[in-house]
């Protein structure tokens, strides 16, 4: 059977149900109730979370915890904001989200706290019942990926992984151009984060973007956590908008999976150099002084189950402009992403649709006329969301899919996996390039479990 009809054949197959503990939406024909939610962190990334929400009539937010008074603080003002009751607040130090995880009245959480406190966050909600959405970033040790299948396997309680750019617009259309068996048998992916990092990196609170050469304990928001990672740590540390559309394309853990993988850095300069040329900063800065250890461009090669190969590139420490650097190449077709943006649609190549013509096509026509059809139907409910809309998807998919008992598009072995590449990719670079072994967190159901992304309404 070839690709496109076995996808038209297993899709509805597929589609199996969360098992919700307990759920308050487990009967079908029960009358729909809220989803009752709470906020681990409420920084940034939990507030834009929050504001999707806060759009929605079958939602109650009901608390939230952040250590940090300040965010706390921006967040009830949303809450005001948009006219729903301030939630109760658990911001007693670090743990007091155990408190939060204690109450009866919640039935999901979002996480969004710094990438080090994942595991506790998510495993320690799903052990108190609480279904788990997790922002995206990569684990620290391949061990707390096992951990989170293990929670899941042991409890029963779903999480997702939240990966907006799995929504992208451009992408799902060439998901459903993938599909439809346009691009042929597909061959090769790319994707990466590339993205000048450097204002989030270096900020003492004046504004988002390029504030300052402050991190750690005098920085704000991610530079209190997240530039301590570029400090210790040579790897790809943020796989997952890369590889994550490139999974549901190529069927990662469902019917193909990733095998192995290689890893390379090159050398440490744009922290520094930033430090250096900066109005706040100079060559005398004590940060300019400070040898960062991640480099500034990292790839990562991956050898998949059925012969496909991909390459990630984490390139954030370098003036450029933003790109994820995605390409689609199949036996009969070809896209590249050079951008992201309404006139930015990249670059696509159908031989024999093209008649041989050797030239690539930059027009808005492949992707207008093979737009995906969530983003059709709900593209206007999408317009005002955050990421150009992939906000409103990944959110939507979460409560939709607790509210219809439906499994999550991307779950719980997704996660592992994709988290997976940063651990590994750090000994394969500590190692000089040596090839890692990825391992199978289905166990073997990979070659059986069939694809549900962007196969229903829900998601």
């Amino acid at each position: 059977m070839d690709r496109r009809n076995f996808v038209k054949t297993t899709s509805i197959l597929g589609m199996g149900a969360l098992i919700l503990p307990n759920s308050l939406f487990a009967m079908p024909t029960e009358k729909m109730k809220k989803v009752r939610l709470g906020f681990i962190a409420v920084g940034f990334r939990g507030q834009s979370h929050m504001e999707e929400m806060m759009k929605r009539n079958d939602i109650e937010i009901v608390a939230l915890a952040d250590p940090d008074p300040r965010m706390m603080a921006d967040a009830q003002k949303l809450l005001e904001k948009h006219g729903h009751p301030k939630a109760k607040e658990y911001g007693e130090g670090d743990y007091d989200y155990r408190n939060l995880l204690k109450r009866k009245d919640i039935d999901a959480v979002f996480v969004c706290s710094p990438w080090e406190w994942h595991l506790a966050h998510g495993t320690e909600a799903m052990r108190a019942g609480k279904i788990v959405g997790m922002e995206v970033c990569g684990a620290m040790r391949l061990e707390d990926c096992w951990e989170f299948v293990k929670t899941y396997e042991e409890t029963k309680v779903p999480i997702m992984m939240l990966e907006n750019v799995c929504y992208r617009r451009d992408v799902m259309a060439v998901l459903n151009m993938v599909r439809k068996g346009m691009f042929g048998e597909l061959v090769h992916g790319q994707g990466g984060y590339e993205h000048d990092l450097r204002g989030v990196l270096f900020n003492d609170g004046v504004s988002a973007y390029n504030s300052g050469v402050e991190f750690g304990e005098k920085g704000f928001s991610e530079a209190k956590w997240r530039t301590n990672h570029y400090l210790k740590r040579n790897g790809e540390l943020y796989p997952t908008h890369g590889v994550g559309p490139l999974a549901t394309m190529f069927d990662i853990n469902r019917g193909n999976r990733m095998i192995r993988l290689t890893s390379m850095a090159s050398k440490s300069r744009g922290l520094k150099k930033y430090i250096q040329e900066h109005p706040k900063g100079g060559k005398d800065h004590p940060n300019a002084q400070i040898d960062f250890k991640l480099g500034d461009v990292v790839t990562t090669q991956i050898q998949c189950a059925n012969g496909e190969t991909f390459l990630l590139t984490h390139d954030t420490s370098l003036q450029r402009p933003y790109n994820l650097g995605f390409r689609v190449q199949g036996t009969d077709g070809i896209w590249q992403d050079f951008g992201w943006g309404e006139n930015d649609q990249g670059f696509i190549y159908f031989e024999k649709l093209m008649e041989h013509s050797h030239q690539w096509d930059g027009s808005k026509k492949w992707l207008e006329d093979h737009d995906h059809p969530l983003w059709r139907k709900y593209s206007a409910e999408a317009e005002n969301s955050g990421h150009g809309g992939m906000d409103f998807f990944v959110d939507n998919a979460f409560i939709e899919c607790i509210k219809k008992d439906l499994e999550f598009p991307l779950d719980v072995y997704d996660l592992a996996a994709w988290y997976a590449i940063t651990p590994l990719s750090e000994k394969s670079i500590a190692e000089n390039g040596m090839p890692q072994d990825i391992p199978d967190f289905t166990s073997g159901a990979w070659e059986n479990r069939t694809p549900v992304f962007g196969l229903t309404d829900a998601f």
